[in-house]
């Protein structure tokens, strides 16, 4: 890892006017909370920059490589962003530590797009008795969708719950007597995708699920857990899963010859970072779910998003996969954080970036698959619902079956 990302990063940018919900009222009067000047908008975000998760990085240098981006074209209303990046290493204790320090001596005027459920349930509540905005985590967990409780955090992608019910409505029409069998992570992340599986499947009638088997992020191998999944007769295998476990799990079900329908959760969905260190051959038939367009899909070289995305991978980030899906999360996210800081105008109080963080009308970004865009309110915080099944052929995630909608 470069120098430049071994300590906090600094970048500047500004929104495309395409990006714009609202113009700037130029002739009101600045107002400000810490973290925003006439000349500055500063934010934070925590990223696993180091530990067991270390491929989510990813999601912070392309968000980061597009504010340098939008940075070069003038300006937030003419105001530089500032981005401060500290290493937590997915570890939750240092989350609260790092985000303690973003917003006590950095002051920050928001946290932006960390990595986890556990990382930012672990300062969930600190942020909201602040009243700091925690805005598009990179977690599904449907507790960020809270708007009575918790009115400062604002999700981003389609919950887990979403995802889990569109997994089971699957299971359900292609396998009706499916045996099924669950690898969860031991956190929110996990019990969010057993939980919403669990409810789905007993909701259409009989018990499909035979078996469970958690696993700690801090685990060496999930070995044993295969084996015991394997063992229980289950034919069908979901994988709620971050990227490093997801390649083990795909590896050893081949490795012990069982050939279950093999389900992995969206967050572990990276060719790059998933499927091939599982082995490509051993991939082919893994079904997941998207909602961001597939870069390493050939049929897209002439649609305008990805070629605009594709643009900006060239000069921003020339080193970087472009077959790992995270450089895609992280430019969208950025992107859409970019819309609401211009929407805010000269209004940069934490409150009315959370006023225009949780009313985004039908906004379209590059990235999104067709027919999606980005809508939300006070009443429903997330901003992203559609989703479709993808199956991986080999070489490229190829979707199939109808745009699911929440």
């Amino acid at each position: 890892m470069s120098r430049f990302f071994r300590h906090p990063l600094h970048a500047l940018c500004v929104v495309l006017p395409m990006l714009a919900a609202i113009p700037a009222q130029a002739a009101d009067p600045a107002k400000y909370d810490p973290g925003a000047d006439d000349k500055r908008i500063k934010i934070g975000t925590t990223a696993p920059l180091s530990g067991p998760v270390s491929a989510y990085a990813q999601i912070a240098k392309s968000a980061e490589a597009y504010f340098r981006k939008v940075n070069d074209d003038g300006g937030v209303n003419g105001r530089r962003i500032e981005m401060i990046i500290a290493d937590d290493a997915y570890s939750p204790p240092k989350t609260v530590e790092q985000t303690r320090r973003l917003v006590e001596s950095d002051e920050v005027l928001l946290i932006f797009g960390g990595v986890g459920t556990p990382t930012n349930s672990a300062v969930h509540k600190y942020l909201n008795d602040r009243k700091v905005p925690q805005l598009f985590l990179g977690s599904g967990a449907a507790k960020w969708d809270d708007a009575k409780n918790f009115p400062w955090t604002v999700g981003w992608q389609p919950s887990y719950r979403d995802e889990a019910f569109a997994y089971a409505k699957y299971i359900r029409a292609s396998r009706p007597n499916a045996k099924v069998g669950v690898l969860y992570q031991n956190d929110d992340l996990g019990k969010d995708y057993l939980k919403a599986l669990e409810e789905k499947l007993e909701a259409s009638g009989g018990n499909l699920l035979v078996a469970k088997a958690p696993y700690e992020t801090t685990s060496p191998t999930i070995d044993t857990q295969i084996l015991l999944l394997k063992n229980s007769g289950a034919d069908v295998l979901l994988v709620a899963a971050t990227p490093k476990f997801a390649a083990q799990a795909i590896r050893k079900v081949a490795e012990v010859g069982w050939k279950p329908i093999t389900i992995i959760s969206n967050v572990s969905a990276s060719i790059s970072g998933v499927l091939e260190p599982a082995g490509r051959d051993n991939s082919v038939g893994v079904i997941s779910s998207q909602y961001l367009k597939d870069s390493t899909n050939p049929d897209l070289k002439d649609d305008p998003g990805y070629r605009e995305w594709q643009a900006f991978m060239n000069k921003y980030m020339p080193d970087a996969n472009k077959a790992d899906w995270l450089n895609v999360y992280g430019y969208t996210i950025a992107q859409t954080l970019t819309a609401v800081l211009k929407a805010a105008g000269n209004d940069l109080t934490r409150a009315n970036v959370l006023k225009q963080a949780t009313s985004m009308k039908d906004v379209r970004l590059p990235m999104l698959i067709n027919g999606t865009a980005i809508s939300n309110s006070a009443q429903r915080y997330t901003p992203m619902t559609s989703l479709q099944l993808i199956r991986f052929d080999g070489t490229r995630w190829v979707p199939f079956g109808e745009l699911l909608r929440n």
